[in-house]
């Protein structure tokens, strides 16, 4: 007589800011094998992987080049799509530059906007998190110019070694006046009440490299960190969503 024993059912993972190319060459290997073993945890009962946002340090795409490098990633993410397991990547605030290249190469969904999804009867919304501080008009309006269609277009005539060196060192400069966003913690978690009182259940972010669980009314709100140095993602398995360190290290 067959077995009627359920398998346990699927996991959902998350995780954010990578930032792929940040460092050195050697740095980032290991931080890219890194992640490509976190991958294959989640290939072995994940169902859903969300990415949100700044997987890349830089990411642009002409009509047909795309940046060098990330061969064990991308493989890693085709194996993925071809277990069945979805694969959603959110654009962040380096690596909004899309056009196509992980929808029909890799199979993955891409979004520029916020994501809402409804899981196992449960509201999720799914943000970067960048673009949520107060006063911070100035970035609003720059995050607006760079995603116009004229300005990626301007951009995209430029050499591509050309390019990506002035987005990396914008990239340094940007990230020594910030360091971690620890001021940009109380408009997210603000942002985040207001979306639990709009009837989410769990409204995940990134951003600001911060991991946080906050309990808040019915909800959860999780900052996911980052794989600089927290090596941080979450994972929900039908009735609770976890943050939890990845451990194992690459060798």
């Amino acid at each position: 007589m067959a077995s009627t024993r359920r398998s346990p059912a699927r996991k959902i993972y998350f995780f954010s800011d990578a930032h792929l190319g940040l460092g050195s060459k050697d740095d980032e290997r290991t931080k890219e094998r890194r992640v490509v073993d976190f991958l294959s945890m989640v290939e072995k009962d994940g169902d859903q992987l969300f990415i949100v946002g700044d997987l890349f340090d830089f990411w642009f795409e002409y009509r047909s080049v795309v940046p060098k490098g990330y061969f064990r990633l991308f493989t890693k993410l085709a194996d993925l799509r071809a277990k069945g397991i979805k694969v959603t990547l959110l654009a962040g605030n380096h690596d909004f530059w899309l056009k196509g290249y992980f929808e029909e190469e890799l199979g993955m969904q891409v979004s520029l906007l916020p994501v809402e999804r409804e899981i196992r009867g449960k509201r999720f919304l799914m943000h970067h998190g960048d673009g949520l501080l107060k006063n911070d008009t100035g970035y609003r309006i720059l995050k607006t110019i760079l995603r116009n269609r004229l300005s990626i277009f301007l951009f995209s005539l430029i050499h591509p070694d050309i390019a990506g060196a002035v987005a990396r060192w914008s990239s340094r400069k940007s990230r020594q006046h910030t360091g971690k966003r620890s001021f940009e913690t109380k408009d997210m978690v603000e942002f985040a009440e207001k979306k639990i009182a709009e009837g989410f259940d769990f409204v995940v972010m990134g951003h600001n490299h911060i991991p946080l669980v906050q309990r808040i009314r019915h909800g959860v709100y999780v900052n996911l960190g980052d794989w600089i140095e927290e090596n941080t993602y979450a994972v929900f398995d039908g009735r609770r969503l976890e943050l939890k360190r990845w451990k194992k290290r690459s060798t």
